[in-house]
């Protein structure tokens, strides 16, 4: 197996951690995640639930997704998803440092798509180029 191989495996292994691990919490319905909905204009408890427990569900599919197979738009959302509950951080009032401390949440998908390749058309971003023209 050449370098490149290699190297799109563990960031297809690390991606798929940190997405399984979130899932997980999500899915446990983690206090302070519920808490946060408040302060963006849930405040129903169970309704925040409800949302974290589908988010947890989604992380836990595109993690186990990466792992079959990386597909370039799961890993774009992955990039934006990684993105927003890293800032998230600061914005709940938790310090700047805990958001920097995340970048490996979006840093790590953004990697794997750029080394998969930007996609040069719509149907890209689901399709390999083999399948494409296959």
């Amino acid at each position: 197996m050449d370098n490149l191989k290699i190297v799109k495996w563990v960031l297809r292994i690390a991606v798929a951690g940190e997405f399984l691990g979130h899932g997980v919490f999500a899915l446990q319905g983690k206090k302070d995640w519920i808490g946060w909905f408040a302060q963006f204009g849930i405040s129903d408890t169970g309704t925040a639930t409800q949302l974290l427990f589908l988010l947890g569900v989604i992380d836990i599919v595109l993690g186990i997704l990466i792992l079959i197979k990386p597909v370039r738009l799961a890993l774009l959302w992955m990039v934006f998803w990684g993105f927003w509950t890293a800032l998230l951080r600061p914005l709940v009032g938790m310090p700047v440092w805990d958001f920097v401390e995340r970048w490996a949440n979006w840093g790590a998908p953004l990697a794997l798509l750029l080394l998969i390749g930007w996609p040069k058309s719509v149907r890209e971003w689901i399709f390999d180029n083999e399948e494409i023209t296959v």
